[in-house]
């Protein structure tokens, strides 16, 4: 759903960026409560794993695609205020580096993909884990529902953003049906990929999953049968648990270089959502040539590397290892600005 140039007004898209940029600020102060040594690093991780699952564009309907957004994942697993950052980040990479995403519509994409699926899908969330019995399986279903609902609400969004500064004359009424429409059977991959991630993570380490802490209950693991406590309280000399975050770092690390530097090849090439909804309803008419088109990694593919399979799973590597670098350095510093000002305090 990444917006190029041309398709909003220049008016609406300042007018974004201004509330791009007031959240990423509030969102930079709260980050500060989110985030720990352990948490820091985590967060970048999951910046550069939304990355490269959004290299995978899979199929949802006769020549249409959808990929990952990644709002409800980064919110459930590192917080709300994180997971803006972590999704602002990516979109900044794509949209600097691989063409991806206008850079005079950054405003509009971070509000669109990083605001709105954020908040979305960790309302949701919240609200469920509230209401359901504190169980590994609760929280799986609490993530499967909170990013099934963020799509369809974040191509809401579009849509009014759309009649707002939308720079042809077309209806929105038909394009509000046709965007609603796919993006809630792209939620459903959203879905899938958010549960299975959370699911994942929670099996070895489930204190590192944000949205499980502070839950009334401890959370349980079915085990032969029976429900055991998933993480049972520590004693402050309490051995280290048996997955340490350093492995899941480099395990998350190493799958998604192996989704973008390999697997991604085999995705979907049909249009994703917005493109063929742009395409069927006149909404590209005014579509503009991409600032950064002339990137040596513009559309995900190394200039000069004629071997497309080479070709596109080096820019996935690439864009892997710059946003893990470029997230974790950022979060790293807003760690280090809470743990200087708790010391000055």
């Amino acid at each position: 759903m990444h917006v190029p140039d041309g398709f909003i007004d220049a008016p609406v898209s300042a007018a974004t960026a201004v509330v791009a940029a007031g959240a990423i600020a509030v969102s930079l102060r709260g980050a500060r409560r989110e985030l720990d040594e352990r948490t820091a690093p985590l967060a970048g991780l999951v910046a550069a794993f939304i990355f490269a699952v959004q290299m995978l564009n899979f199929p949802v309907a006769a020549g249409t695609s959808g990929h990952l957004l990644g709002g409800a994942l980064a919110a459930i697993l590192v917080g709300p205020y994180t997971g803006v950052l972590c999704v602002s980040v990516v979109l900044l990479m794509q949209g600097i580096l691989f063409a991806d995403g206008g850079l005079t519509a950054l405003g509009v994409n971070i509000t669109d993909m990083a605001i709105t699926t954020t908040v979305v899908a960790y309302a949701v969330f919240r609200g469920l884990v509230k209401i359901l019995p504190r169980t590994r399986r609760s929280i799986t279903f609490a993530s499967f529902t909170a990013a099934l609902l963020s799509v369809p609400a974040a191509a809401l969004v579009f849509t009014l953003l759309y009649a707002l500064g939308g720079t042809t004359d077309v209806s929105i009424g038909k394009v509000a049906t046709a965007m609603i429409g796919v993006h809630v059977l792209i939620g459903v991959g959203e879905a899938a990929i958010t549960a299975l991630t959370v699911g994942a993570v929670i099996a070895v380490r489930p204190d590192l999953v944000y949205g499980a802490r502070g839950l009334e209950q401890r959370l349980k693991l079915r085990v032969n049968g029976e429900l055991v406590d998933a993480a049972p309280r520590l004693s402050p000399v309490a051995a280290t648990p048996r997955t340490s975050h350093r492995k899941v770092w480099i395990t998350g690390l190493a799958a998604s270089l192996l989704l973008a530097g390999f697997v991604s090849f085999y995705a979907s090439s049909n249009p994703d959502g917005l493109e063929k909804v742009a395409a069927d309803q006149g909404i590209d008419r005014k579509a503009q040539e991409h600032a950064n088109a002339d990137s040596p990694l513009a559309d995900y593919g190394v200039r000069d590397v004629d071997d497309a399979r080479l070709s596109g799973g080096l820019a996935g590597v690439i864009g892997v290892g710059v946003t893990v670098v470029a997230g974790t350095g950022v979060f790293w510093a807003v760690r280090r600005r809470r743990s200087g000002t708790s010391q000055v305090a």
